[in-house]
């Protein structure tokens, strides 16, 4: 009887050893992992965003979104990323996307207006470059709506994405993409739907008067602030139609989406953007002259290309999201 005691009793000093050297990393996050001041620092961010408030996180859930944020980072560092931020803003574009496409009974990239990712961004009132990644569930039963299980399903969510193999692993690349600094997330949980977001951000840049609607061929400024050591690269706009609404049943097939459009409508090479810095400011003048929405692609490099010569966007930070209605 006391050898089996004893036997017993072993066990379970030998697994309190292990849970004691266990690395810290390797552990699942708890609420209580996370430090306090931490979690004070974004609920005063949470309580300053104005914008889209409807969509806001209560305390609880942005607990829940630093324990999901913990587990990208890990996923980040496994594939040498630098870690990311949690994004407010970005967040509750997030979570305003979850809850329709829980609501309307869809996944994907676009929602019932029609609008693309970095459509809803820029509405949002982003203005930095976006990259998404959707996922959504459904069961025959209600789900549990506990912190626990909204926990375990928003890391499913992300483990699908970063099992992906290539060709296939779009989702995956947008994870472990090193420009990323910032990212949203989103959940929705009701009933027998659940549907959980990702919004990446790269955010380098300070925009300023950006208008959100222009008329055609009016002439207009942006300005751009990129802070010492950053240099405008290139900028591009593609336009695109005005979004019209699509049918539930439409939602259900669209796949991955495009960040540009077929209609390139502006060029501006590294020389070409030389000409209007000042300082570490950049205020560019603008028109178009047709109507639809104008996606403003800008990319910046540590080094200035003041004279023309060869470019090439490959390995440049692609640092805004701008998006511009021209009527």
């Amino acid at each position: 009887m006391f050898r089996k005691f004893w036997k017993t009793l072993k066990f379970f000093i030998a697994i309190a050893i292990v849970l004691i050297i266990l690395p810290h990393s390797i552990l699942p996050v708890k609420s209580s992992d996370i430090k306090k001041e931490v979690v004070e620092e974004y609920v005063r961010l949470n309580n300053s965003e104005k914008r889209l408030s409807e969509y806001s996180d209560d305390e609880k859930a942005l607990e829940l979104k630093l324990i999901q944020l913990d587990i990208i980072n890990k996923s980040r560092k496994k594939n040498n990323a630098p870690p990311v931020k949690l994004d407010i803003l970005a967040s509750r574009v997030a979570n305003k996307m979850c809850k329709e496409a829980a609501e309307k009974d869809f996944i994907g990239h676009w929602n019932t207006a029609g609008e693309k990712p970095y459509h809803r961004w820029a509405f949002a009132g982003g203005y930095d470059h976006v990259s998404e990644n959707a996922y959504g569930e459904w069961s025959s039963a209600d789900y549990s709506t506990s912190p626990d299980a909204i926990s375990s399903l928003m890391k499913t969510g992300h483990e699908k994405f970063m099992t992906e193999r290539p060709p296939a692993d779009g989702h995956k690349k947008t994870v472990i993409d090193e420009p990323h600094n910032f990212v949203g997330i989103g959940y929705y949980l009701k009933g027998k739907q659940f549907r959980y977001y990702e919004e990446f951000i790269d955010r380098y840049l300070e925009f300023e008067n950006i208008p959100t609607e222009v008329k055609t061929d009016e002439t207009f400024k942006i300005t751009i602030n990129t802070g010492k050591g950053t240099f405008l690269y290139y900028l591009t706009t593609y336009r695109d139609e005005f979004p019209e609404p699509i049918p539930q049943a439409k939602l259900k097939n669209k796949g991955s989406y495009s960040d540009y459009t077929e209609e390139q409508t502006l060029r501006l090479n590294p020389w070409d953007l030389a000409k209007f810095r000042r300082g570490d400011r950049y205020t560019i003048p603008l028109s178009f002259n047709k109507p639809g929405l104008y996606y403003i692609h800008i990319y910046i490099d540590e080094k200035e290309v003041a004279n023309a010569s060869s470019m090439n966007t490959k390995g440049k930070i692609q640092a805004s999201g701008i998006v511009i209605r021209v009527n």
